[in-house]
């Protein structure tokens, strides 16, 4: 999860995140390679007394600062396309989880059993044990098996909420009356944060997503004892 004064992304948790955070390197290290070009112009147009004819007037030059910039959009597009559409793609679910926005709670229907419902709650802050973070921990957590992909079915029942969970690159808006879809894959086991991402009301800060990912027997044993509670 993230911590004081981080400047990054959250580790990836997901192949989905991994490929977001090294399209942002990617970028990142052109811009940077742009930003110093335009300052060595900046600095030696402003230190030079000299002038050079062929530079203030030339085809060549004109040329060059056309085309260069075109080859680095280029260079952004294309990745930045190949991982918009590994986003929609969403190939054979091995499980699928409808989770529908409340003022100001989760609901999670687990589609493929019976009777796997629940709600999320935040728990207060007077009521946290050692260790857990406040405004963060809910009463019951969505459990997903690691390692299989599993599909997100995003509503709301009163107004706009959006579930956005950061180390597995989710963010999808939950609008009444419509189902939004996303997906992930869990790459490792741990327990995972978000919170509601779209101003929903007063309490739009009270509204938090825990997943705990946990290996296949793992997860079927749990789901056996929810439904066994139920």
């Amino acid at each position: 999860m993230a911590h004081p004064a981080q400047l990054g992304f959250q580790d990836a948790a997901s192949p989905m995140m991994e490929e977001l955070i090294h399209f942002h390197d990617h970028t990142l290290m052109i811009m940077l390679m742009i930003f110093t070009l335009v300052f060595y112009v900046m600095v030696a147009a402003v230190s030079t007394k000299l002038t050079n004819k062929h530079i203030l007037d030339s085809q060549e030059v004109e040329f060059v600062w056309t085309v260069f910039p075109v080859l680095i959009l280029i260079l952004i597009a294309l990745p930045s396309l190949r991982v918009l559409y590994l986003m929609d793609e969403i190939n054979d679910p091995h499980l699928t989880i409808k989770a529908i926005g409340h003022q100001w709670y989760w609901s999670y229907e687990y589609t493929d059993y019976e009777n796997l419902t629940f709600d999320s709650y935040m728990i207060p802050t007077q009521d946290l044990a050692p260790g857990q973070f406040r405004l963060l921990e809910t009463d019951h957590r969505m459990v997903v098996p690691m390692g299989s992909p599993v599909r997100i079915l995003v509503t709301a029942e009163d107004v706009l909420h959006s579930w956005a969970l950061p180390a597995m690159a989710v963010k999808m808006d939950a609008v009444p009356g419509r189902l939004n879809q996303t997906a992930f894959i869990a790459s490792r086991p741990g327990v995972f944060y978000g919170q509601c991402s779209e101003i929903c009301g007063v309490n739009h800060s009270f509204m938090p997503i825990v997943v705990e990912a946990v290996p296949l027997s793992h997860f079927e044993n749990w789901s056996a004892l929810i439904m066994g509670d139920a």
